[in-house]
């Protein structure tokens, strides 16, 4: 691992400051992740700003009934907070879904954002790859790709993003607060992550140097009734190979409102907003659910050994939404 130099920020401007626009330089939260990546040699970083002590460690409701999360507030609490179990509960269970107890303890809601991928031509420095190494080439598209991505793949990357609880937040319009030198700003997680096309190695829309602060769930009634639904490779802790984050409202049998996201399938949390759309106002049947994931997945280009992805994000599609259709009716 390379030497690196660490300091300790107190406040959000001091550390910002510390970081000042330094490309070698990384804020450090909870670490499950950077410190792994340095251990490889994926990332280098000069110095470390350790940003666990700064005060956004809080889960607190809006004034237009919505919930602001704090950056620092571990993933642990935020799975236990009685108003995001109560209002946003797909939320919670996809906290929960990700990583072991040890882990979610240490994880922060801004390192999880933040998150790379776990595709392992990425994590293995001896090999090509257009993330990490721009221009090098995607072994993976013709190599081991069975996770992989099946929606917004490009020529030049097919991996995908490991977060449960984006794929949550990506459900019910979460907009990502940070601080830069120049002051706050706010994306839609929407447009936080940027597409893979030809620069895969640039992730986010975040300024250089901007520290994120918070995430804003708006208010969103259907997201009473909603869950998390995730098949990994193993029992025990594991990334997804698909996940859905389902929200369901139904009145006298029909689709009032419908959220759906999809997980593990893209490099970034995918809005299945084409599903979303041939649901609204149609009833709420296993016939219909299994025609808008249909509508969302024609989109699709699987590779040589990812194709089960489309059944199976199908089935979580049907499952899913037929669960909270029952849910609804009692």
């Amino acid at each position: 691992m390379r030497e690196f130099g660490y300091q300790r920020a107190y406040d959000v401007s001091g550390a910002v400051a510390l970081l000042d626009g330094d490309w070698e330089a990384r804020f450090l939260g909870g670490g499950t992740n950077l410190v792994d990546l340095m251990k490889t040699g994926v990332e280098r970083p000069a110095l470390l700003v350790d940003v666990r002590e700064l005060p956004l460690d809080r889960v607190e409701p809006t004034g237009d009934g919505g919930l602001r999360i704090g950056a620092t507030v571990t993933n642990s609490d935020l799975a236990a907070h009685p108003e995001v179990r109560l209002r946003y509960p797909a939320l919670a269970q996809a906290v929960l879904a990700g990583a072991s107890g040890q882990l979610r303890n240490m994880a922060t809601v801004g390192g999880n954002l933040l998150q790379r991928t776990r595709c392992g031509y990425f994590a293995d420095v001896a090999s090509a790859c257009n993330k990490r190494n721009p221009g090098s080439g995607c072994p993976a598209i013709t190599g081991e790709h069975h996770n992989h991505a099946i929606l917004g793949a490009s020529d030049h990357c097919v991996a995908t993003h490991p977060s449960d609880m984006g794929v949550a937040l990506a459900a019910f319009d979460a907009v990502v607060s940070y601080e830069t030198a120049d002051g706050p700003g706010e994306l839609p997680l929407a447009d936080f992550y940027l597409p893979v096309g030809e620069t895969p190695h640039l992730e986010t829309a975040l300024p250089p140097g901007a520290l994120i602060t918070g995430v804003t769930l708006p208010p969103a009634p259907v997201a009473a009734n909603s869950r998390y639904r995730k098949v990994r490779e193993r029992a025990s802790y594991a990334f997804a190979i698909g996940s859905i984050a389902a929200a369901l409202d139904v009145e006298d049998g029909v689709v009032r409102d419908v959220r759906l996201a999809f997980g593990a399938v893209a490099s970034r949390p995918w809005r299945a907003r084409t599903a979303e759309r041939a649901l609204l106002g149609a009833p709420a049947d296993a016939e219909n659910f299994t025609a808008a994931a249909d509508a969302e997945l024609a989109q699709a280009e699987p590779l040589t050994h990812n194709g089960y992805k489309v059944t199976l994000m199908r089935n979580l599609v049907v499952a899913g939404l037929s669960e909270l259709a029952e849910e609804a009716t009692r």
